[in-house]
């Protein structure tokens, strides 16, 4: 998962200057390979000395290491078994170079890969340069881990036909369809068959194209970052090098903010236009950069422009982001043709759409509120910057002002986060008590406590979690599990149970060791850091959410229910183990799951939305073990039929389906109705809730729980 659990103050001390990991042309091979032999190093004397529980460097981490390096060509398509006999010379000595900062394997993958690239790109481009058929009785078995690598060229190039043929057919048939649904509409002009298979395969060359323009970008820093992580992924998942420049957008990822002019940007054939402005951004504020218009130059301050037609749209971003209140000149041409340059001074921008938000839906029995959490942020860098804590506690909030009769803490997809924020945010909803025990390597666990009296709310609560629920999802669905606090309702979330802090590699140099590289590393162009696993956190009940995640009370239907995902699928992920629970007790209204679950189960079994959940669960499964797929046109279509009924089922369903009736809170409209896009982004979001079965459901379950509770208080005498 992208988000995990940090430490914050240790966050907060790892900061390093942002510089790119690249050298100059001055170079030489030499010095390249010292420099990298010295992250080498320092990666792995940084793992020795910190990680919850370092590997032996030995043949069996060198071959875990071999595994995933060759993962790199997932899917067969740029090595041939020639290229990986080359390769598994090293299998078992991988071991011996981390021990010696030898980057030999390294360099000889990487010089094979490159040399795939230009074998490859000529593969393709010859490939699509004549015209398919799709009659013959021809299926493509698609590569993947347990398919063996081509035998040699003639092999690969035979692979690459039916994998772009396969491409082909599928844009091939879209077309065809999009045809046959506007041949009675006026002035239609009808492709011939013809027309439509090479109007397909000009698709997929582009898009081969800017698979290969993508591929070339990549520099040999970023492939030697690829090998380094292999090397930190054979300890644990979650044990990643991050270059100076990749620190900086973990920050970001983490803060919910960036220093910038807050314009989207996309591309549109090779042209870098605006596709929408930040509602309060400094572009907003500013007021002359518009969606649509089209950027030519970019200059910092009155420096000379920089023409960036033909770039990337990741080096443009590059060239607008930078220090807040700098000036950034922007030559755009606006969608009537003028030419005009606009000076934006960059400043914060909040990425909203990270932050949590809140709703009313409306049931039978009272207002239900709702509350969307997409991880659990926090700006460590900046005095008073955005907390999820918080910004939960100002939704709870709104939604008991609106009178709500229960809540809904939507943890679905959200990877994780800070963790102090889990346990300022379960402090919201139980009384003082420990929420989360962290343990570290060879030590007694600690315990973190919700040192603070009382409850923000204490009514009906509903967590909502599935598959991608990680990390800080787990520990908060855990503990207010624990404690019988709320209802879990969903599907069992994904088992990351660690926690990681990031390190300066640069302070992990010791004094001698910088003096001794000084032709390689400066304090002006630092190696980079270390996202490390430091520690392991449990449940108040004692057991670890590593591995098995959390089981959810209320169970519901999962279309991924048959593919195994989660921490568990990664060989190298730390095991799942328990430590003595903690002094802590229930809350006095406590939830009856039992009773939930079975008022549940009925109204899911007789729900034929759910019953086609299951039954695509199945297909999913049978598509993900079944990798053949028919290059003849009819038995495409066959299949596609048949793949996409219930999908088509489904949306029948929908369309009968009563949607749920969702309002935002009053607090909220200034904030939504600034901008036109504001208006937009929330019209689309809750008509995506009024369609969501799973919310439908959860709201049942709260109106059941309200009735239970009610029943509780009147039997206690509580009123």
């Amino acid at each position: 998962m992208k988000n995990k659990i940090l430490i914050p103050l240790l966050i907060a001390g790892a900061l390093a200057t942002f510089f790119s990991f690249t050298y100059t042309n001055a170079d030489t091979n030499e010095n390249v390979d010292a420099r990298r032999s010295l992250v080498l190093k320092t990666v792995v004397k940084a793992i020795h000395d910190s990680h919850y529980s370092p590997k032996n460097i030995d043949d069996s981490l060198s071959k875990q290491v071999y595994d995933k390096v060759l993962a790199w060509d997932y899917d067969k398509k740029f090595f041939t078994q020639a290229d990986v006999n080359i390769l598994q010379a090293y299998k078992y000595k991988i071991d011996d170079e981390i021990n010696d900062g030898s980057v030999e394997f390294f360099n000889k993958f990487n010089e094979l890969f490159v040399n795939s690239l230009d074998k490859t790109e000529a593969i393709y481009k010859d490939i699509l340069a004549k015209p398919f058929t799709f009659t013959a009785d021809e299926q493509f078995v698609k590569n993947g881990e347990d398919m063996p690598f081509a035998k040699d060229d003639a092999e690969l190039k035979e692979y690459w036909r039916k994998y772009l043929k396969f491409n082909t057919l599928a844009k091939y048939v879209d077309l065809k369809k999009d045809q046959e649904k506007k041949k009675d509409s006026a002035n239609f002009v009808a492709k011939t068959d013809a027309q439509l298979e090479e109007d397909a395969r000009t698709a997929v060359r582009k898009s081969q194209e800017f698979t290969f323009k993508r591929l070339r970008k990549m520099k040999d820093d970023d492939r030697f970052t690829f090998y380094v992580n292999s090397i930190t992924g054979a300890e644990d998942p979650h044990t990643d090098y991050m270059p100076p420049r990749e620190k900086q957008a973990f920050d970001e990822g983490m803060s919910g903010s960036f220093s910038g002019i807050g314009a989207q940007l996309g591309n549109e054939d090779g042209k870098i236009k605006i596709v929408s402005i930040i509602p309060g951004s400094p572009s907003w504020k500013q007021g002359q950069l518009k969606a649509g218009d089209e950027i030519l130059k970019v200059a910092q301050g009155a420096d000379q422009p920089e023409d960036i037609q033909g770039w990337d749209i990741d080096d443009v971003v590059k060239k607008i982001r930078g220090k807040k209140g700098t000036e950034v000149r922007l030559t755009v041409k606006k969608v009537n043709g003028a030419q005009q340059v606009i000076p934006i001074i960059r400043g914060d921008v909040l990425m909203e759409e990270v932050f949590a938000k809140s709703a009313i839906i409306n049931s039978k029995t009272g207002p239900v509120g709702y509350i969307y959490l997409p991880e659990f942020y926090a700006d460590f860098n900046k005095i008073g910057g955005r907390r999820s804590a918080e910004d939960v506690a100002i939704e709870v909030q709104k939604l008991k002002n609106a009178g709500v009769t229960g809540i809904i803490l939507d943890l679905r997809y959200n990877g994780g986060g800070s963790l102090s924020d889990v346990v300022d945010m379960a402090g919201l909803f139980i009384d003082e008590g420990p929420v989360v025990q962290v343990k570290s390597s060879n030590s007694t666990p600690m315990m973190l406590r919700d040192a603070q009296k009382g409850t923000l709310y204490d009514g009906p609560l509903a967590v909502m979690v599935n598959q991608q629920s990680a990390s800080a999802s787990e520990i908060m669905a855990a503990v207010l599990q624990d404690y019988k606090r709320a209802v879990i309702v969903g599907t069992t979330t994904f088992g990351k149970g660690t926690v990681q802090k990031v390190m300066s590699l640069d302070e992990v140099l010791s004094w001698s060791e910088s003096v001794a590289n000084k032709g390689v590393y400066s304090p002006s162009n630092p190696i980079g850091s270390l996202k490390l696993t430091v520690q392991k956190f449990y449940r108040v009940n004692g057991g670890s959410t590593q591995q098995r995640g959390v089981t959810p009370d209320i169970v519901f239907p999962d279309p991924y229910k048959y593919i195994e995902m989660g921490e568990r699928k990664d060989k190298a992920s730390l095991k799942w183990d328990e430590i003595p629970a903690a002094a802590y007790h229930p809350v006095k209204n406590a939830v009856n799951a039992n009773s939930l679950a079975m008022d549940s189960k009925k109204r899911v079994s007789s729900n034929a939305t759910f019953s086609l959940i299951e039954e695509n669960a199945l297909r999913l499964k049978k598509q993900e073990d079944d990798k053949s797929y028919s290059l003849n046109e009819a038995n495409y279509r066959k299949e596609l039929d048949d793949a996409n009924a219930t999908s088509k089922k489904m949306e029948e369903l929908e369309k009968k389906a009563s949607p749920l009736t969702i309002t935002n809170p009053k607090e909220d409209m200034a904030r939504i109705n600034m901008d036109s896009t504001n208006v937009k982004k929330n019209q689309e979001w809750i008509k995506n809730l009024q369609k969501d079965i799973y919310l439908a459901e959860t709201v049942n379950i709260v109106n059941d729980l309200t009735k239970q509770q009610v029943r509780v208080n009147m039997g206690t005498g509580m009123k």
